[in-house]
């Protein structure tokens, strides 16, 4: 396996940044009134889960820091998942669009516990 040389090249970045993207294209017709509200909260937590990605990989030489800031991560990107719940459950999301970026969270908090639990393999080897 390959090691990443910068935090995009992380599946687990590209999914958080793919699924933030989403939730800004759908959250753009969420209803005026959830502007400072819902839209606000989850636009961004789901950029937070990236951000704090982005972090980790610059700490990843302390493993401690770096499960600190993928944990991070996990909490926004659960966090995130609560938000998608009020949307469906009032409406603003479909079923479908719910299912999708709900599965790509848990996807996104599973790939992170991964990350968490083996820290050492994501330390640099050597000097950087």
């Amino acid at each position: 396996m390959a090691i990443a040389k910068s935090h995009q090249e992380l599946r687990v970045y590209q999914l958080a940044f793919q699924s933030a993207t989403q939730i800004h294209e759908v959250t753009k017709r969420f209803p005026p009134d959830e502007k400072y509200s819902l839209t606000d909260q989850i636009r961004r937590s789901s950029r937070s889960v990236c951000a704090n990605i982005a972090e980790a990989w610059r700490r990843r030489k302390y493993p401690k820091n770096f499960v600190s800031k993928l944990t991070d991560s996990d909490s926004e990107a659960t966090e995130t998942s609560v938000w998608l719940d009020f949307a469906l459950h009032f409406g603003y999301l479909s079923p479908e669009q719910h299912k999708n970026l709900s599965d790509h969270y848990d996807h996104i908090c599973s790939q992170l516990s991964i990350m968490m639990s083996q820290p050492n393999k994501w330390t640099p080897r050597g000097s950087e």
